[in-house]
């Protein structure tokens, strides 16, 4: 328990919660400091349901490569709560009476902002990208829906009566799904739903404080600071506008979310422990069923990062072949990385995903016969946001707090040192045995031949990998 600071009371405003004094529990955050969680929001937080989160990490399988980076989802929730609690009270302090906010306007984004991950599936994005894919084979499943079950189970399991907050933000966490679109029953504060998740242009409260929280659980430096925007932003025609002057930090909020991309998320040691865990969970999904809980909130609750565990102290002899996978990955007996390129700028539009039959289909005369199962392939797109479109084109600036005109701004107009291509799409083979290094290296090198004409690759596969692991290969024979 914890007294309120004046800059923490601006903050304490909770609908039912009335206009009387009283003191909040609060928690201290190694990102924000002290943050305040009102007599509402504990009502979903105290729950089985939203403790699960404890035990997803944020970052997936990142902490394999980074070890800082064992980070929650439950700390980056709190974080989201907190933050966007900031931006509509900011909002609140200087348009409060020309814009209508109310109390249970800030109650609602509050919420939004708490429960946007509580549907999360474990192991970051991999869950929902990689795996149910190829269980759940044609069904669509995001953890945005999953959040509205969740939600759901929770209100009825704990008997939370607080109807008309609760459709706002169920609608608020579901509107970035697809690009610009709002629920069809908002007529007017279209700016609530930019605050946690922005379907319009991307710029919201997640991303602040993820790319914060990343950034420093993996120990690397971050130049991006969101403060400056929160407290200058303006709402203009029912939409989150910016400075002119905040043009380049805004821009720099995407690129430090593309650089995070690049070297953490998709780092290739990552994406391989990756691929070998689900490789594992694929295989384990027949006896554990894993798949089966995924449109069920109230068995879906059940299902986190200490499924890798389960079947690793198993006895089951169907999960053998998994256990042996996640045997390897504590081995750090990975699949092994043979190369990697980048899609020409000129071929991005025509891309399709490269498969492991794309690569044997490829292989040369060199004595080994490759199969399917021998070859990992994945296919890496790191973006802006939008695609192969600048984000920056969709959002919409201001002068200064005098004028009342808002305006796009060109990249030309500020520097021509800013980028005029918004995607990369990064192709990575691997080898899941290392005897085949080799192989499978010169089958993707001419893939490239009869795909481009030329070797896109960088550099070609260096040889004392291709012996190192031959070696290896001879010594375990």
């Amino acid at each position: 328990m914890g007294a309120c600071s004046e800059g923490a009371a601006a903050q304490l405003s909770s609908a039912g919660a009335g206009d009387g004094v009283f003191f909040p529990k609060h928690v201290h955050d190694n990102v924000h400091g002290n943050i305040y969680l009102e007599p509402l929001f504990l009502k979903f937080i105290d729950t089985e349901q939203f403790q699960r989160l404890r035990d997803l990490k944020q970052l997936g399988l990142t902490h394999m490569v980074y070890p800082g980076a064992v980070h929650s989802r439950f700390e980056h929730s709190l974080g989201v709560y907190w933050v966007a609690g900031k931006a509509i009270n900011n909002l609140r302090a200087r348009q409060g009476s020309e814009l209508g906010i109310e109390k249970i306007d800030v109650t609602t984004v509050k919420l939004a902002g708490l429960l946007h991950d509580v549907g999360h599936g474990p192991f970051s994005h991999m869950f929902e990208r990689d795996i149910l894919p190829r269980v759940l084979h044609d069904t669509k499943w995001s953890h945005e829906e999953m959040s509205l079950k969740m939600i759901d189970c929770i209100v009825d399991e704990h008997s939370i009566d607080e109807p008309e907050i609760l459709k706002k933000a169920k609608e608020m966490i579901v509107a970035s799904c697809e690009h610009n679109t709002l629920p069809k029953s908002t007529k007017e504060k279209c700016f609530l739903y930019d605050i946690v998740a922005n379907g319009r242009n991307g710029i919201d409260v997640d991303k602040f404080d993820y790319i914060t929280r990343d950034t420093r659980a993996c120990g690397l430096g971050c130049s991006f600071q969101f403060d400056g925007l929160l407290e200058r932003m303006r709402v203009m025609g029912d939409e989150i506008c910016y400075r002119a002057k905040d043009y380049l930090t805004v821009h720099k909020m995407f690129t430090t979310r593309a650089d995070l991309h690049r070297t953490v998320y998709t780092h290739a040691k990552v994406k391989a422990i990756e691929l070998m865990l689900t490789d594992a969970l694929v295989k384990a999904n027949d006896v554990l069923h894993i798949s089966s809980s995924v449109h069920d909130a109230a068995e879906f609750w059940k299902l986190d990062d200490t499924i890798v565990k389960t079947i690793e102290t198993s006895t089951i002899k169907e999960l053998k072949e998994s256990r042996d996978l996640i045997l390897r990955i504590r081995r750090r007996d990975l699949y092994q990385f043979c190369n990697e390129y980048a899609v020409p700028k000129d071929k991005l539009d025509q891309f399709k995903d490269v498969t492991p039959q794309d690569i044997i289909c490829s292989q040369i005369g060199s004595g080994v016969t490759l199969k399917e199962e021998d070859v990992a392939v994945c296919n890496v797109k790191i973006d802006l946001t939008r695609g192969m479109n600048n984000p920056l084109q969709a959002i919409n600036f201001f002068k200064d707090y005098e004028c009342d005109e808002k305006f796009p701004i060109q990249d030309d107009r500020i520097s021509h040192l800013l980028p005029v291509c918004f995607q990369d799409m990064i192709v990575r083979v691997y080898s899941k045995k290392a005897e085949l290094v080799g192989a499978v290296s010169d089958a993707f090198e001419n893939f490239q031949l009869k795909k481009y004409g030329i070797k896109t690759q960088v550099h070609p596969t260096p040889e004392k990998k291709r012996k190192r692991c031959n070696m290896k290969a001879s010594l375990d024979f």
